[in-house]
């Protein structure tokens, strides 16, 4: 089967404006699954999916958000090419920038890579715009058969969201998370606004929070990092994230929560504070222990204004966003 164009997905054309000779479009698109979670996006994806190979899901389009998908190509197409340099050559005139994903063909695949010009994917620096230059996406699906994508919904290499850390203030690599999540909204807790942490010892999502000048109020049956706890606008509270009455805790600007429990947990708490609370957003992670939970899942896809995503600095699990007044997707 990875021998073979996919079945269905074979080069056919389909007449534009930037075609090149040998290249052809395709009614597909290409997700880039988050390695180790391959069953997870192709289960997601359902029957639209035609070829799998490695990390990369071929699915009959149109796109749509996949949750397990690191990065999306938008505009795949097949270019058969008789060499390296002709390789090379075709990806230079369609743009500059382009990223390699490998599935096989490793050697010939970098030697390509090797005369196309350099992508600089410097960490990015926290609370900055990502790149806004065009990033395309590609692999050597056979040995003169590329398949690439100019665009992508990703503006990093493969999906990969690198910052430049900070290896003093944080008590735990846990506000990377945090990080990436504000990024990818492109929007901030800002000074005097209320973040609700639930969950939050030792402290690094209360840390990020607080760093970027809102009030934080944390809660967690364990205490906080003593150098957390000291920051301003930071107050504590030891008790159960669960046992908070949304109804007394007044306008929450931010709900954050990156606790450790169940997703069907999770699910109650999310859904009674949309309910009984008056929030304004949400960012939790949904963690799995053991198998992934699709059940859950689907309790989380279903309620208006929700997005999950899987972060670049996710494990096994995933980011729930929500807004309030927005409809899902």
């Amino acid at each position: 089967m990875h021998d073979e164009i996919p079945n269905g997905l074979r080069p056919t054309h389909s007449p534009s404006p930037d075609d090149l000779p040998g290249t052809r479009a395709g009614n597909f698109v290409v997700y880039h699954a988050v390695p180790g979670f391959e069953s997870e996006l192709i289960r997601e994806l359902g029957p639209s999916v035609r070829e799998v190979r490695e990390s990369l899901v071929l699915a009959e389009g149109p796109a749509r958000h996949a949750a397990w998908a690191r990065n999306v190509w938008y505009e795949p197409r097949w270019i058969t090419v008789e060499s390296i340099g002709d390789a090379a050559r075709t990806l230079k005139s369609i743009q500059r920038n382009w990223a390699l994903w490998t599935v096989g063909h490793h050697r010939r695949a970098r030697l390509v890579a090797e005369k196309l010009p350099p992508v600089k994917a410097r960490p990015q620096v926290f609370g900055t715009p990502p790149p806004a230059s065009p990033l395309g996406s590609w692999t050597l699906w056979e040995p003169n058969l590329v398949l690439a994508s100019p665009r992508c919904a990703s503006p990093f290499p493969n999906g990969e969201w690198r910052f430049e850390e900070d290896r003093e203030g944080p008590p735990s690599r846990a506000y990377l998370k945090l990080w990436e999540a504000l990024s990818r909204l492109g929007e901030y807790p800002r000074p005097g606004e209320l973040c609700l942490d639930l969950g939050s010892s030792p402290g690094g999502w209360t840390w990020a929070a607080a760093h970027c000048g809102a009030n934080v109020f944390s809660i967690d049956k364990a205490d906080l990092d003593p150098d957390v706890a000291r920051m301003a606008r930071v107050q504590h509270c030891v008790g159960s994230a669960f046992g908070l009455d949304p109804r007394h805790a007044g306008r929450v600007d931010w709900l954050l929560s990156d606790v450790i429990c169940y997703p069907a947990r999770l699910l109650e708490l999310v859904q009674r504070w949309i309910e009984l609370g008056d929030v304004r957003r949400m960012v939790c992670t949904v963690k799995f222990q053991g198998e992934t939970d699709f059940d859950a899942l689907r309790g989380f896809t279903e309620i208006p204004g929700s997005t999950l995503v899987h972060l670049f600095h996710n494990k096994h699990e995933l980011t729930f966003f929500w807004k309030e007044g927005e409809s899902a997707e």
